[in-house]
């Protein structure tokens, strides 16, 4: 295996964020080609799908940053700390109120493998710490990489407000320079002081991290084929709330028929032409499972 390779030669002395690019090449591969992904390539993506996705993503980084915050002190993770720059849970709060309504911790699903993804992150944030740089890297960096491409592009695939509500997740506010941050990270997971033994299981857990997010889009990719199966879109409680539907309701009571196209519109987004289609699935994909990875 290519982990296994790595730490019998002499390469181990390099740095472990090269390291990590290496050791997940293969299971980067795998992500890639998840059904769920391969639809994003396809522009088959709609807001209810986009929904599931900022769901499973705020579980996952509750529980992340939960981790983080218990051992920011601690030497193996002390270094990598940068709250103010990357944590997204207040973020995705922000997007998921504006997605969902004002109900949505009620609202939003946790399937069983973000479940396990979240379980996973406590275990190693609670009972080995040092191994919580891999989830973080893994996540954040990859975020960050594709974080503005994908904010623009779904503004307009999936006609989201030009002012940002709903796409708070992938804004970096406390990043001037994203390309100069990913440097000084990485600068800083180098010096960590790991023995042989340690640098390893870290490369596995960063494998890890890359197999639950495949899971995650599984399950996902499971529940709309599902919903397509009975005959019916993928459908949520609460829709999305749009300032002209607001503005709508401010006005009056609206017709039935005037709902509706207001329903179907962001019910059914997809990307207008096959290049937005396709610029918006990669980028989906670099930031959804950290492809941005192998940018950095």
């Amino acid at each position: 295996a290519p982990t296994s390779f790595l730490l019998l030669s002499p390469s181990m002395s390099r740095d472990l964020s090269e390291l990590m690019k290496e050791a997940t090449k293969e299971v980067h591969e795998q992500a890639e080609n998840t059904l769920f992904m391969k639809n994003f390539q396809k522009g088959q993506v709609s807001l209810h799908e986009f929904k599931l996705v900022a769901a499973s993503l705020y579980f996952i980084y509750s529980a992340l940053e939960e981790e983080i915050e218990r051992n920011k002190d601690n030497p193996v993770y002390a270094p990598v700390y940068f709250p103010a720059e990357l944590h997204r849970k207040a973020a995705l709060e922000k997007d998921l109120e504006y997605l969902y309504g004002s109900n949505w911790r009620e609202e939003i699903p946790c399937p069983e493998a973000t479940q396990k993804y979240v379980e996973r992150l406590h275990y190693v944030g609670k009972n080995h710490p040092e191994l919580l740089v891999a989830h973080a890297y893994t996540r954040y960096l990859g975020d960050l990489s594709g974080g503005q491409v994908l904010k623009k592009i779904a503004q307009k695939a999936l006609q989201l407000p030009s002012t940002g509500e709903g796409l708070a997740f992938f804004t970096f506010d406390g990043v001037s320079n994203a390309t100069k941050f990913k440097q000084l990270y990485r600068s800083r997971m180098n010096v960590l002081e790991m023995d042989l033994a340690t640098k390893k299981r870290v490369l596995e857990e960063a494998k890890k991290a890359f197999l639950l997010n495949i899971q995650v889009f599984e399950a996902l990719q499971e529940l709309v084929s599902k919903c397509q199966e009975n005959g019916r879109p993928v459908q949520l409680k609460t829709e999305l709330r749009t300032r002209n539907a607001n503005k709508s309701y401010e006005h009056g009571p609206v017709s039935g028929k005037e709902r509706e196209r207001t329903n179907t519109r962001h019910t059914e987004m997809l990307p207008i032409t096959p290049l937005v289609r396709w610029i918006l699935a990669l980028s989906f994909l670099a930031t959804t499972v950290a492809v941005g990875l192998f940018a950095m």
